[in-house]
């Protein structure tokens, strides 16, 4: 046996059919996905230790032309039509585009240096270690096309070998390598200076960042995006560099994600010459695998990264698990929250207009959470710079300015507004001035409530946390129940009367050392320039006539409250029959007294109609109409 004579120059494809140049007569036929390839023997088996076995097997059917067919070859007809051309002596190209599917296809023909010194798999996996894993570009663009035999690649831990070095060029000095890479619109060299049409600047960059490859891994799938993160978390990556990969990926492939994420989509850094398309992904499959990658950390940009993502978890219909996990947690990072991104819209059939269930969940996460995650680094992320200074505070903020948001729908059930109030403990609030602006807002917005029903959700505002401010505010707001006023009215007083002995208890001890006092306040402005310090007495004189007026107003009216109200009972009593009194009054052992003339019963209107006040009730000695009793 020996090989064909003539020597090949090339093949050309007629139709599905592919046809070597010699001019021997083809006696093997190769079917692959539907494409034939006319080949000769000798060429084959001399280098397929897959081939060879199939003509042993077949040597018993003594038939003149030998044809088989492939299934599932790796590649399909394009690979192994490099295969073929490699058989026959032909120079074939291995590029990173397509050497993970030739190192496959050689593997699967048994390529073999039994069957030939260098043969396809030694010189595929020489250009693999040598070239593309010592490459940044080659190894994206390597993974990039390795979907066609991602099971065999990964069998083959081509893959996993791939992500082992792309993970170890990220923990490194890009430069140190001299990977060409397009960062601020200017291609560098390998040392890091900016080259212009090729030539060296000398020029430098002015830092290294350290989200680089943030842009070049966003092309690759899901699953190999997935696995590279989980394969840089095993190496040690930090956390705040994953999680900006993570939502540097999620924004590109989630349109609907930046609507709420103007400003944070970063910088377009792209590796040079690369001509990179995107990866088809599906979005729901996407989010419910980037919900798994995410790292347990806390930070402001991280909180509303997970909000946005709930917001589009809910559009998609991810499963139950997904969106419970989103929420849990958003839960342990509440007090980073804004507002803006916490108004969730209601997407299902609801009347509401927000999804307040979803909010009232994520309330019940923060409430239920252990203080167990800790924060990203504060050079990296947009963080709380004071986490000791009461998150169930700022969460009990947030949670009266979203009510007050939400208080506008008219389809907000009462029963749900209360239960965001008390989603929250009570010693949450130490001030419930914003409580009582959502109440208001809430009772402007639904006139039709009943008297009762008001009631009802005023008794969650605690009156002797509300503000001077809000309490003067209140009693004059004609939306709120008679009964609510005058408790505001009481405590108000009782506020004001606190302040103003607090204010002339002050101004008792500034007056008391007057000489060290004066002598200390020039000091003051002298070292510091407070001008405001020497005008403290005359703002707190000021302040304490105005408390003063407040208070006699206040016991005006209510003078004039207890004057109706005597009005209103006088006015009941004179319908009432004479004898209904009479035997009530016996009923109950009281002595009536005989009836006054008229000039002694129109002195007792007179005098009952001026309400005295109550330095007078004090002073003034009984009247002696009354202390004489008659029997």
């Amino acid at each position: 046996m020996a090989p064909p004579a003539a020597k090949v120059s090339g093949f050309h494809r007629e139709g599905n059919d592919w046809f070597c140049t010699a001019s021997l007569p083809s006696d093997v036929t190769v079917v692959v996905e539907g494409v034939n390839f006319h080949i000769h023997k000798f060429p084959l088996i001399s280098k397929c230790g897959k081939i060879e076995k199939m003509f042993e097997e077949s040597q018993g059917l003594h038939e003149p032309k030998f044809t088989t067919s492939l299934e599932g070859f790796p590649g399909g007809p394009d690979i192994f039509l490099i295969a073929v051309k490699f058989c026959y002596g032909v120079r074939v190209e291995l590029t990173p585009r397509n050497l993970i599917m030739v190192y496959c296809a050689a593997d699967y023909l048994g390529m073999t240096d039994a069957y030939g010194e260098e043969n396809l798999l030694s010189k595929s996996e020489s250009f693999f270690h040598k070239t593309i894993l010592r490459n940044w570009k080659d190894c994206i663009l390597a993974l990039q096309s390795s979907d066609p035999v991602m099971p065999m690649a990964e069998k083959l831990q081509i893959i996993s070998k791939c992500l082992n070095a792309l993970s170890m060029m990220v923990s490194t000095d890009p430069s140190l390598f001299g990977w060409p890479m397009m960062m601020y619109g200017s291609l560098q060299s390998p040392g890091g200076s900016i080259l212009w049409n090729g030539i060296n600047t000398g020029a430098r960059i002015r830092s290294s960042e350290s989200d680089w490859w943030f842009e070049d891994i966003s092309y690759l799938n899901v699953l190999l995006f997935k696995k590279l993160i989980q394969t840089m978390q095993a190496r040690g990556i930090r956390s705040e560099n994953l999680a900006g990969a993570i939502m540097y990926y999620t924004r590109k492939h989630l349109p609907g994600l930046g609507r709420w994420q103007s400003g944070q989509s970063g910088k377009t850094m792209t590796v040079a010459s690369f001509s990179l398309t995107p990866a088809a992904v599906d979005q729901r499959d996407l989010l419910e695998s980037i919900e798994k990658l995410l790292p347990e950390k806390k930070g402001k940009s991280f909180c509303r990264f997970l909000l946005g993502l709930l917001r589009v978890a809910l559009i998609l219909g991810v499963n139950q698990t997904c969106k419970e996990s989103l929420m849990r947690r958003i839960g342990m990072q509440l007090e980073l929250a804004t507002l803006d991104s916490l108004l969730i819209p209601t997407y299902s059939d609801s009347d509401t207009l927000y999804n307040t269930d979803c909010v009232e969940q994520i309330v019940q996460h923060f409430i239920s959470s252990e203080p167990r995650i800790t924060s990203f680094s504060p050079a990296s992320f947009d963080l709380e710079t004071s986490p000791s200074s009461g998150p169930l505070r700022k969460v009990a903020k947030l949670m009266d300015s979203y009510i007050a948001e939400v208080a506008s729908d008219v389809n907000l059930k009462p029963g749900k507004l209360r239960s965001l109030v008390e989603a929250l403990p009570e010693s949450s609030r130490s001030l419930h001035d914003g409580l009582y602006r959502a109440l208001d807002i809430y009772f402007k917005a639904h006139p039709w409530l009943s008297e009762k029903e008001k009631e009802q959700l005023c008794n969650m505002i605690d009156y002797q946390k509300l503000s001077i401010d809000a309490c003067a505010h209140a009693s004059q707001n004609e939306r709120l129940p008679l009964r609510v006023v005058l408790q505001v009215l009481f405590f108000e007083q009782m506020q004001l009367r606190t302040a103003l002995a607090g204010c002339l208890h002050v101004l008792d001890n500034e007056n008391a050392p007057a000489t060290a006092s004066s002598d200390m306040a020039g000091q003051i402005v002298q070292r510091d320039g407070w001008v405001t310090v020497v005008r403290e007495n005359q703002v707190l004189k000021v302040d304490l006539e105005r408390m003063r007026s407040r208070v006699g107003e206040l016991e005006e009216e209510f003078n004039k409250m207890k004057q109706e109200m005597k009005k209103v009972s006088k006015t009941h009593s004179s319908l009432n029959s004479p004898r209904m009194v009479v035997a009530h009054a016996r009923r109950i052992g009281c002595k009536l007294l005989p009836r006054p003339s008229v000039s002694e019963a129109q002195a007792d209107i007179i005098e009952s109609t001026v309400p005295p006040t109550p330095r007078a009730s004090i002073e003034q000695p009984p009247s002696s109409h009354h202390s004489g009793g008659h029997q």
